[in-house]
């Protein structure tokens, strides 16, 4: 009888050449193999029985009481970005300052608290990051230990500090280890300069990094481009391209990269091939961002660049991924073993500019898909949001309401009771 140890791998355990991880391997191959030949000798070995009273639903029947509540961004930031970790501290950065020459700033709030603490400035160099646009500012991940890593598209401050003279710095901070500072920003980007639209920053539970945007003398000929870090970020590699089939990138659009519970690397991102066919791609990683499959989201023909962004939401069965497709915001599940897009679902409605969409999930299994209307260049406008139930059905649950700034968009998240707070 033989065996495989990479059958018993989970996704990206290849590339992290970490020896626990393949003694535990083994030992859990030799467990199944010994269980496998005792079924085949008829005694097969008994089993816990599993208490059906303790155990937790996958899901849950969707709850007509949500709440949604409206929180505004502390000390009036702009362009929020939001996560929750794995023991309930939601983590929160947003810009302020001047718009060209921006601030990123970091605060956190505990499982059960009603109030963030005090700001924390992510950027060591004063006004290296940017917001015109609304594309462009810092992209947060929730890492190994619950690590807060944050990176931007450094301003003509952050290029200055980083000499660069004919083009843009990717900068990354992480926060320091005793929890009370960031450490100084670095440039990942070594030879992929010509940044214009954001990019963005992925991290996992095994202390992998990634930090990934697209580059290039034209949008038929931009790529994008993935910086690896296997120790937490304390180092990154070169950077290297993620498309193995260049279909060039909307130059002045974000990208959105995220890592699941498995460790899967995802990046949402519009092509621009021919200059005209803005589709939306995801590339999928399983070995820790070396290599890439592309899969086609959905199509869109146009020729001016929409300055659109992305958003994912996890779960065990597949990921859901939103964007921006002709005025309207559409999310879609990629399940992880077919491979494959579910048709793409848009909140009830006409089409209103809505742009700039955020996911979250409740432990019901309720999803909230939240965005921007009529925003646009030096333009604020209004939020909206949608509910939906665990078998993806919209809910009477749904709202909008005025106040999104100049710069800016929504962002969301659960509490543990099931409710949604949007941070605008």
């Amino acid at each position: 009888m033989s065996f495989r140890i990479s059958r018993f791998l989970k996704p990206g355990a290849a590339c992290r050449q970490d020896p626990s991880a393949l003694v535990a391997a083994t030992l859990a191959a030799l467990v199944i193999v010994l269980a496998e030949t005792q079924t085949v000798l008829g005694t097969e070995p008994k089993r816990p029985v599993r208490n059906a009273t303790s155990a937790a639903p996958d899901v849950a029947s969707p709850d007509p009481m949500t709440k949604v509540k409206l929180v505004r961004v502390p000390h009036r930031g702009i362009q929020p970005q939001a996560a929750v970790d794995g023991e309930g501290t939601v983590h929160l950065i947003y810009l302020g300052d001047e718009p060209g020459a921006a601030n990123v700033y970091y605060v956190s709030k505990a499982a059960g608290s009603e109030m963030f603490s005090e700001p924390l400035r992510v950027n060591s160099q004063g006004g290296s990051a940017m917001a015109l646009g609304s594309i462009r500012g810092a992209q947060l991940a929730i890492g190994k230990g619950n690590r807060v890593h944050v990176a931007w598209n450094g301003s003509g401050a952050g290029a200055k500090k980083v000499a660069l003279k004919n083009g843009s710095p990717m900068l990354y901070a992480r926060l320091a280890g005793d929890g009370v500072a960031f450490e100084p920003e670095r440039n990942v980007a070594r030879e992929a300069v010509l940044l214009d639209g954001g990019g963005s920053v992925a991290a996992d539970s095994d202390g992998n990094v990634y930090v990934v945007w697209h580059s290039g003398d034209g949008e038929e000929n931009r790529r994008v481009w993935v910086a690896r870090s296997t120790d937490d970020g304390a180092t990154f590699a070169p950077e290297q391209p993620a498309d193995s089939k260049p279909e060039g990138a909307c130059g002045c659009c974000g990208l959105k990269a995220f890592a699941d519970r498995e460790g899967i690397l995802y990046v949402l991102y519009r092509s621009a091939r021919e200059n005209v066919n803005r589709d939306m791609l995801l590339l999928t990683s399983i070995d820790c961002g070396q290599t890439f499959r592309t899969d086609r989201a959905g199509p869109w023909k146009v020729d001016v660049c929409p300055m659109s962004s992305e958003s994912f939401l996890d779960g065990p069965q597949a990921v859901t991924a939103a964007w921006e497709t002709d005025g309207q915001v559409l999310l879609s599940r990629f399940d992880k073993k077919k491979r494959r897009f579910s048709k793409p679902l848009a909140p009830p409605g006409a089409p209103a500019g809505r742009k700039h969409p955020a996911l979250a999930g409740n432990p019901r299994g309720e999803t909230i898909l939240v965005w921007a209307e009529g925003t646009g260049w030096q333009r604020g406008g209004a939020l909206a949001w949608q509910v939906f139930d665990a078998a993806g059905k919209p809910t009477k649950i749904a709202g909008r309401s005025d106040g999104v700034p100049v710069w800016s968009f929504p962002a969301v998240y659960a509490d543990p009771d099931g409710s949604f707070a949007i941070i605008y």
